[in-house]
C-alpha cells in the first residue's frame, strides 16, 4: 500500500467524522468521495461501514455520563429501562432488514447515481418536514412510547438507499412523530451506536476472508480520523439546530446532490 493510499484513508475518515451525525449522509459522501479519487480499500466497502465505528466511539465518549447512568439503572431505575427499550426497539427493524436485504444493497443501490439523486430528494423531504411537522410534544427519550421508538426504526430503514442519511431518516421520523428538534438529535446519535456497531461487525464477518494486514492499518487509520472528526462535531451539531433548524443542510443536500448528478452525467 502507497503512502497517497493512506492519506486517501485519513481524509474519508475526516470526511466520515463530519458527516455521520448531520443529515446530509455519510456513506453516501463517502462513496461519491472514495469514487472521485479513486481509492481502493479493503474488500466489500468493509472501509465505509467500519469506520463509523470511529464515529460511535466519539458519541459514547461525549455521552458516556448519559450512558453509565442507563448501564448502571437498568435494573432499578424506570426511566433507564425505558430509555433502553426506546433504543431497542428502534434498533429492530434494521436488523431485520439489514440481514434480508444486504446483499442486494451492497451490490445495487452502492452507486454515485443513487447517492445524488438520494441528496436531492433527502433534501426536499428535510424542507417539507420542517414546515410540515407536527408541535412537539416529547422533549425527553425516556418519554418515547413503544409505537414511536418503532417508527421510528422503521424510518431508518430508509437510509439503507445510500444517500438517504441515517440521521436524516431517524430525524425527520422523529419530528414527524412529535419529537422536538434536540431530542430527536440526541436519539438519532444513540441510536447509531447499535445500529452502526451491527453493520460493522456484520460487514466485518461476512469479509474475513479478503482482510490483509495492510487493509487492517487503512481501516485504522480511517478509524482514529473519523474518532478525532466526530468529537468536534457531535456537540456543536446539537446547538446548531437548536437555533437555525435543518433547513441549510437540505440546502447543502439539493445543491451537493444536483452539481454531482450534473458532473457524472457529463464525464
Amino acid at each position: 500500500m502507497s503512502a497517497q493510499t493512506f492519506l486517501e484513508a485519513a481524509i474519508l475518515g475526516v470526511l466520515e467524522g463530519l458527516t455521520e451525525y448531520l443529515p446530509v449522509s455519510s456513506t453516501g459522501h463517502l462513496i461519491l468521495l472514495a469514487d472521485l479519487i479513486g481509492f481502493s480499500g479493503p474488500p466489500g466497502r468493509v472501509f465505509e461501514v467500519v469506520i463509523q465505528l470511529g464515529a460511535i466511539l466519539a458519541v459514547c465518549v461525549v455521552y458516556a455520563p448519559k450512558l453509565a447512568r442507563v448501564a448502571f439503572g437498568l435494573s432499578t431505575d424506570p426511566g433507564a429501562q425505558r430509555f433502553a427499550l426506546a433504543i431497542l426497539l428502534a434498533f429492530l427493524p434494521a436488523v431485520v432488514l439489514g440481514v434480508l436485504l444486504h446483499g442486494f444493497i451492497k451490490s445495487v443501490l452502492f452507486s454515485p447515481y443513487v447517492v445524488c439523486v438520494a441528496l436531492i430528494l433527502g433534501g426536499v423531504a428535510i424542507l417539507v418536514i420542517e414546515r410540515a411537522r407536527p408541535n412537539p410534544r416529547i422533549d425527553t427519550i425516556e418519554r418515547f412510547p413503544p409505537a414511536l421508538s418503532v417508527g421510528i426504526g422503521l424510518m431508518q430503514c430508509l437510509a439503507m438507499v445510500p444517500g438517504v442519511s441515517r440521521s436524516a431518516a431517524t430525524i425527520l421520523g422523529a419530528l414527524l412523530l412529535g419529537v422536538e428538534r434536540k431530542t430527536a438529535a440526541e436519539f438519532s446519535f444513540f441510536l447509531a451506536i447499535p445500529t452502526l456497531l451491527g453493520a460493522a461487525v456484520y460487514d466485518l464477518w461476512q469479509n474475513r476472508a479478503g482482510l490483509t494486514a495492510d487493509g487492517g492499518l487503512i481501516v485504522a487509520i480511517g478509524f482514529l480520523a473519523a474518532f478525532v472528526t466526530a468529537l468536534l462535531v457531535v456537540r456543536w451539531f446539537v446547538g446548531f439546530v437548536g437555533r437555525h433548524g435543518f433547513s441549510p443542510f437540505a440546502w447543502y443536500r439539493i445543491a451537493l446532490g444536483s452539481a454531482l448528478l450534473i458532473a457524472l452525467l457529463l464525464r
